[in-house]
């Protein structure tokens, strides 16, 4: 596993803390438009992704993992499909774990 450049598990409340640093996060996909897509995190705020389109269509829930632009905005590096069905809630907890009492344990 290359841990040189880590990509810290975030939802959306967590981007104001990672502007210009790589970072994963998943997402629903509500709609994409000219290169841009939106979709809801799994704290249930919207986040915006940019950048090059994804090499396949978009399922449902797909996982994004690229540089944070700003509170709300991720410029994609790379995009996985996660399917039609995923537990957000769960995800969601795991961010946090990530960010919290936990972080050693992440890389």
């Amino acid at each position: 596993m290359d841990t040189s450049n880590p990509a810290v598990f975030v939802n959306a409340e967590l981007l104001q803390f990672y502007v210009g640093r790589r970072v994963r996060a998943v997402m629903q996909v509500v709609r994409s438009e000219g290169g841009v897509v939106i979709g809801k995190s799994t704290d249930e705020k919207q986040l915006v992704v940019k950048g090059p389109p994804p090499p396949a269509p978009l399922t449902n829930f797909v996982e994004v993992i690229g540089i944070v632009d700003n509170d709300r905005s991720i410029r994609a590096e790379i995009w996985t499909n996660f399917g039609n069905v995923i537990d957000m809630f769960s995800y969601n907890k795991l961010c946090q774990l990530a960010n919290g009492e936990f972080k050693h344990l992440f890389v």
